[in-house]
């Protein structure tokens, strides 16, 4: 099992997963079965920080070029908020962390509002100006 770990990946799924329906215990390679479900964990908390920065940087953008504002800054706004929460229904255990990650994610939006607005990054606050339940309300947007 180690050596298909190594060389197919999805091959070594499907024989784990029948494996554990076979429940076969002994033959599963449960070293890098470990490896993979802790690995779940990492990208579902990965994911709403990718997505709790993209949110926060169209948020920026919208408050601070309000001439440029558009439809699609609105929908990354609107599917960043709507995968937040489809994350946090996946994983109920997973509802505090946005809200813990908020100023790390706010401070690698910050630098990328900069970036990509070319305003210099002393425009924005230092500090996350939202609130987690603002950032999250389907409702609001940031004014000029």
């Amino acid at each position: 099992m180690n050596e298909t770990y190594l060389a197919d990946f999805n091959a070594w799924i499907d024989q784990t997963a029948q494996l554990l329906r076979d429940r076969h215990w002994h033959e599963i390679d449960v070293e890098h079965l470990i490896e993979e479900i802790e690995g779940l964990g990492k990208s579902e908390r990965r994911a709403i920080i990718s997505q709790l920065t993209r949110l926060l940087l169209h948020l920026l953008k919208w408050q601070y070029q309000p001439q440029r504002r558009s439809d699609s800054w609105l929908d990354s706004i609107t599917d960043a908020r709507t995968q937040i929460e489809l994350s946090i229904e996946d994983s109920p255990s997973l509802k505090d962390y946005p809200a813990e990650q908020l100023e790390e994610s706010y401070q690698r939006a910050r630098r990328q509002a900069a970036k990509q607005t070319t305003l210099n990054i002393s425009v924005f606050p230092e500090e996350c100006p939202y609130s987690w339940s603002l950032v999250l309300d389907e409702d609001w947007l940031p004014e000029d």
